[in-house]
């Protein structure tokens, strides 16, 4: 890795598989020919598969911001996903220096029969922080949450604002080196949503390295110089965000979807 790199993509691919019944067949195959030894064929698509990302090679440094555009289905949330651990790649790697988290899905690590109090311990844990140090966060993260008499209540029980915004808490005051935010801006209420892109603002000023997918361009613009623009999967624009904001409009204009 580049020693000025946090984040190093190098060509990399991944492919699903359209078809459930396929999907679970080839993947009975790829585990029978790996506990024979065999090796299987990633670069290769089988019926019904496709690549969700395609080829994409780029490198962040500290210190800086990315937005991810495209319209729906070009591969932005895998992108992230690929970068948070959750999809491993079937072409290419990727070089991570530092810890991430990640708003991709918020709430997605909750466990419903937990508390909103033991999600939080049981989170900060995932996340490789110790007991003592989110015992220092807490009263933070519930207090930015806004839950009320609901902390010590299952998650099952609460409505989905309430869900959440103590996702969104957690993640924003467990302080990764590098934060993926995927469409979560948006979430909560008027007054929630302000307090959630004024923290962003901090974190993004804090020097870390954060990275944007979202449909909203002055988002974009608020928020990141540097971004990618992704189409069919494909690295289709790259640079300075104005610009790749252009090209990506221009490109919906002309296929009249603006």
């Amino acid at each position: 890795m580049k020693n000025d790199s946090v984040i190093e993509v190098n060509k990399v691919a991944k492919k699903f598989c359209k078809s459930l019944g396929k999907s679970l067949k080839y993947g009975l195959v790829d585990i029978s020919r790996g506990v024979l030894g065999l090796s299987n064929k990633p670069d290769k698509l089988r019926p019904y598969e496709f690549w969700a990302i395609e080829d994409t090679t780029f490198a962040i440094k500290e210190g800086e911001t990315l937005g991810i555009i495209g319209a729906n289905g070009s591969g932005k949330s895998t992108l992230l996903k690929l970068l948070n651990g959750i999809f491993l790649p079937d072409k290419g790697e990727i070089k991570i220096r530092g810890r991430v988290g990640a708003l991709i899905s918020v709430g997605a690590g909750f466990h419903p029969m937990l508390t909103g109090r033991e999600n939080i311990y049981v989170n900060g844990a995932i996340l490789e922080i110790s007991k003592k140090e989110m015992d220092k966060r807490f009263d933070q993260i519930v207090e930015f949450a806004d839950i009320g008499d609901f902390l010590d209540t299952p998650v099952k029980n609460y409505s989905s604002g309430m869900y959440v915004r103590l996702g969104f808490s957690i993640a924003i005051h467990c302080l990764p080196d590098i934060l993926l935010v995927d469409e979560v801006l948006s979430i909560g209420d008027v007054n929630f949503q302000q307090k959630s892109l004024q923290k962003m603002r901090e974190i993004v000023k804090s020097g870390r390295v954060v990275i944007f997918v979202s449909h909203s361009m002055e988002t974009m613009l608020s928020f990141t110089k540097k971004a990618i623009y992704l189409k069919n999967g494909r690295i289709k624009g790259m640079g300075n965000t104005e610009r790749v904001i252009k090209e990506y409009l221009d490109d919906l204009k002309k296929e009249g979807r603006v």
